[in-house]
């Protein structure tokens, strides 16, 4: 009886105790010791059992969703990344036809020193007006069925106006068709390689001469992209407008083809675009621009060499159909750490090739420390201005990138 008494009192705590408590039962059966409740409640979760992790992120509370930005490690710096994309998502309930809602905000800009007598004439500054800051809104359907975009662009710029300036991006698009996208409205075409990229993305603050001059603009438009394993297309028909300052003064076609050789290797060899575009079109008189360009990526190491000439363009700068303006460059990259790479390009352009002496070459150097992948990024650019119609300069420039 002594020895039944113990065993019934044991099997009655394990049916009746609360779960948190079992594992606390002592492995002697004569003495049954229960850990206090407040105790039990300070004892840390692992983190692979956290509840904390395995919840989404739109059940987070604020603070929970600000720390994972402040744990946030970012390995990809191909794409912009959003700091607080959880914070300024919204997420719709099953029954809606919205996938979700986000509003994000990004500024890229520096604070440039500037040494020589050369600096500020027109053949040295060449569009150096580096300061980016823009507000978006994006929008998405379930399913791929539709997105859109509306992009206001909060940067000064004396030669337009504030309306001229103030939109951006503002498009709708589907993915519905497999391998291909479709966009209608105002976008940046591919103009060239570095030309079409996002300010958000680019390895230096400024972008290389060919893509200053000629590309980096936004335009009216319709356009189709592909995106297949060894192969890439963008081919759009748009107004040979640019920021809103005429009603269609002429049609233009911009295209551009990329093959990728190594697109079946699953990246073992690394990743090889070789590819060309062409911008072609109307507007006070014809304008034609072909390029070709090539970037190979291999683990820590880029390179990307890009060649453009044009008779006649229509670039950020407006229409300059009477020049006939060639040039190239060639940029070569290295992650020193997961967060450190270091850059160096060589870069000419010649404005006008029916006159002598007048090419325009920069050499730079740069460090690019990548606190949150391109979300949060401290950039610290050099450049020597060697120019053949004009004095010589030097340009250090120091700047930030923060996306939210």
């Amino acid at each position: 009886m002594n020895k039944i008494l113990p065993a019934i009192i044991l099997l009655t705590l394990i049916f009746t105790a609360p779960a948190y408590a079992l594992d606390k039962i002592v492995e002697n059966p004569d003495v049954v010791v229960l850990e206090n409740i407040k105790e039990q409640e300070e004892i840390d979760v692992p983190q692979s059992v956290s509840i904390k992790a395995e919840r989404a992120p739109e059940d987070k509370t604020l603070r929970e969703k600000l720390n994972d930005v402040y744990h946030l490690e970012v390995d990809k710096y191909d794409k912009p990344t959003y700091l607080l994309e959880n914070v300024l998502t919204h997420k719709f309930d099953e029954d809606s036809i919205w996938d979700r809602t986000q509003l994000w905000a990004g500024y890229n800009g520096d604070i440039g020193l500037n040494f020589s007598e050369g600096v500020g004439t027109e053949h040295t500054t060449n569009h150096y007006d580096i300061n980016t800051i823009n507000v978006g809104y994006d929008g998405f359907l379930k399913n791929n069925n539709a997105d859109f975009r509306v992009m206001i662009n909060i940067s000064p710029y004396s030669e337009r106006n504030v309306i001229q300036n103030l939109f951006a991006d503002m498009y709708i698009a589907t993915n519905k068709i497999p391998h291909h996208r479709i966009m209608v409205g105002h976008t940046r075409p591919p103009v060239g390689m570095e030309g079409a990229y996002g300010p958000f993305v680019l390895p230096f603050l400024a972008r290389s001469q060919i893509s200053r001059n000629f590309g980096t603009v936004r335009k009216l438009g319709a356009r189709i992209s592909g995106d297949y394993s060894l192969i890439d297309y963008d081919f759009g028909v748009y107004s040979s407008d640019t920021y809103f300052q005429e009603f269609f003064p002429g049609a233009e076609f911009i295209g551009r083809v990329d093959l990728k050789p190594l697109g079946k290797t699953d990246g073992r060899y690394g990743k090889l675009l070789i590819g060309g575009s062409m911008d072609s079109g109307h507007r006070e008189n014809n304008f034609c621009v072909v390029g070709a360009h090539i970037q190979y990526d291999y683990k820590r190491f880029m390179a990307n060499f890009e060649w453009a000439q044009a008779n006649g363009y229509n670039g950020p700068a407006g229409v300059s159909t009477d020049k006939h303006a060639s040039g190239f460059y060639a940029t070569l990259g290295y992650m020193l750490t997961k967060k450190l790479q270091i850059l160096a390009r060589y870069d000419e352009f010649d404005p006008n090739r029916e006159i002598a002496n007048n090419n325009q070459r920069e050499y730079s150097v740069g460090l690019n420390y990548f606190i949150k992948g391109q979300g949060l990024r401290l950039i610290l650019n050099y450049v020597f201005c060697q120019n053949d119609a004009a004095k010589d300069s030097h340009r250090i420039m120091l700047g930030t990138q923060i996306l939210i």
